[in-house]
């Protein structure tokens, strides 16, 4: 049996810390990640987490690392995401929305088809497909671990839960590749400018913004006053939801609270000090993002992959295939094939084969770059963190039960 060990929560979110600052020095030296919209946290996260698996190879010692933290950090993220969301724009995203929830659904079953196909094809029962498919990919680590126990008594597959889990950390290795490249083709080719150029970004400042002067301990300190009012608020609609049997991620009713929270303030404080869209704000869901995915990337064993060889390599490679030609052929013209669809492209990218932290990811780099997309920001979690589940579990259910 493999020793163990496990870095304490405090010593883990200090090396996230080291692990997103060596990434973004990085991405400073090697201008392939520049011009390929690699975020900072990705970059250094998989280094990090190559060195890890080095590590066990030569000693067999697994690193594992405790992450109360980085769930601070994500629903300080959402939360953050909420709080930036003006009801104007919620209204303007409608149309968005509801074609990126259908074009979502038809992903779940066409990954599911593949996954079967896939499945088929190397041996495997067919109710094993929801771990080569949408369990594992769209659905993430989380579900992945959630739905292999039923796959595994249904099919007496003993090695479920490791291949559901191997098959959601390659697919998020992926997903922080992949939407960068997709978005920058679509902007150079097409020549994307974004609609509101002169707005502060959603997530980040952009680069080489010299309005960050404007950033002061007043104005830092009433965004982490309004964040963690929105958490706070988001926790106890959690607490609330659970007897009637609505489970949700908690980050979910979070990012709602934040919505509420600014409007609500806007509509009775006009004249307050602004919180939504400020560069503290921007900054800090950029800090708590940056961490939380250095974190996650960083924690991956990426051995457990190593053993499960041909069927899973031919599989993602059809799955990454499948994601890209799907968001340039059929997201991206039904979107208008302006520079929110190509932001929103990266995104769709990113937790389509991965998660929804890495998808912000994906966009945060885009528009650091090349400008902002507010309703992105609002439309994409919405559908990936939201609507997404319900959809996946049905499928799922129906897969593993058949």
């Amino acid at each position: 049996m493999d020793a163990q060990i496990n870095i304490p929560d405090f010593i883990s979110l200090t090396l996230g810390f080291a692990v997103y600052l060596l990434g973004a020095r990085l991405n400073s030296r090697v201008e392939l990640l520049q011009r390929f919209n690699i975020p900072e946290p990705v970059s250094g996260g998989l280094l990090a987490a190559v060195v890890i698996m080095i590590v066990y190879s030569v000693s067999g010692w697994a690193i594992t690392f405790e992450m109360a933290a980085r769930d601070y950090l994500l629903v300080l993220f959402f939360a953050g995401i909420g709080l930036n969301a003006r009801l104007a724009d919620l209204v303007a995203g409608g149309r968005p929305l509801l074609l990126l929830l259908i074009l979502t659904l038809l992903a779940i079953l066409a990954q599911n088809a593949i996954g079967a196909a896939g499945a088929l094809l190397f041996g495997y029962p067919l109710q094993v497909s929801v771990l080569f498919g949408s369990a594992a990919l769209i659905g993430g680590h989380g579900t992945a671990i959630a739905w292999s126990p039923e796959v595994a008594a249904q099919t007496g597959m003993a090695g479920a839960a490791e291949l559901g889990v191997a098959v959601a950390t390659l697919g998020l290795v992926l997903a922080a590749l992949v939407g960068g490249p997709i978005a920058r083709f679509l902007i150079n080719r097409h020549g994307l400018t974004p609609a509101r150029p002169d707005e502060q970004p959603t997530v980040g400042l952009a680069q080489n913004d010299e309005d960050a002067s404007t950033i002061d301990h007043l104005g830092l300190m009433r965004v982490m006053l309004h964040l963690n009012l929105a958490i706070i608020i988001g926790y106890v609609t959690s607490l609330g939801l659970d007897p009637a049997g609505v489970k949700l991620p908690l980050f979910v009713p979070c990012l709602i609270a934040g919505i509420l929270l600014a409007n609500l303030r806007m509509a009775l404080l006009p004249k307050a000090p602004a919180v939504a869209r400020t560069p503290a704000l921007a900054l800090v869901s950029e800090f708590s993002l940056g961490a939380f995915l250095a974190m996650s990337l960083m924690s991956l064993q990426l051995w457990t992959i190593t053993g499960l060889g041909l069927a899973i390599a031919v599989i993602m490679l059809a799955q990454t295939a499948f994601t890209v030609a799907f968001v340039l052929f059929v997201l991206v013209p039904l979107l208008g094939r302006g520079y929110r669809a190509a932001v929103l492209a990266a995104g769709f990218g990113g937790f389509a084969l991965g998660a929804t932290p890495t998808a912000i990811a994906n966009m945060t780099a885009v528009t650091k770059r090349y400008g902002p997309s507010p309703i992105a920001f609002v439309v994409l979690p919405l559908v990936s963190a939201f609507f997404v589940d319900i959809a996946n579990a049905i499928v799922i259910q129906a897969i593993v039960n058949f």
